[in-house]
């Protein structure tokens, strides 16, 4: 069947689909694939009628499947473009960053070691009062005077 009829359902899916070569190979090939999946394997009924149902089928899906996919890549064109900061702010960036590893440098280790728990793990006074056996008040000033550093190094505006 498939030497008989492959020639002539080749010309079919060209003609009506403006496929290129390429494409109408593989709809062929789908075609007979998708024939020899059925379920019951007798020859009766299977005429170029039902090989044009098959392919026009699969010609439907192929289509559809295409115009989802311009959908979604017109609906992709109209998102905005991720930012991306500039060469001169990644530069003011990592200045930034030495001078705060600078003020870290500089801080009493116990101050530096207050101020990391709580800005990097997130705890809060009171356990970094019961970690290091200190009261909640020392804690407190050791954040204070941190900040302090931070800001007048940094020169941020205070709100």
């Amino acid at each position: 069947m498939y030497r008989e009829h492959h020639a002539w359902l080749f010309a079919l899916v060209r003609r009506h689909a403006g496929e290129h070569p390429a494409d109408a190979w593989d709809l062929v090939q789908d075609t007979f694939e998708r024939l020899l999946r059925q379920t019951y394997l007798e020859q009766r009924g299977w005429s170029r009628g039902y090989l044009a149902t098959i392919a026009r089928r699969l010609l439907i899906d192929r289509h559809r499947r295409r115009a989802l996919e311009a959908a979604y890549l017109a609906a992709l064109a109209q998102q905005p473009e991720p930012l991306s900061p500039s060469p001169e702010m990644l530069a003011q960036v990592s200045q930034q960053l030495l001078a705060v590893c600078a003020v870290l440098d500089r801080m009493p280790p116990r101050m530096r070691r207050v101020f990391l728990l709580a800005r990097l793990q997130g705890l809060s006074y009171e356990a970094i009062a019961d970690r290091l056996k200190l009261t909640v008040n020392v804690v407190q000033k050791d954040m204070v005077h941190a900040w302090q550093r931070l800001y007048h190094t940094l020169d941020v505006d205070t709100p």
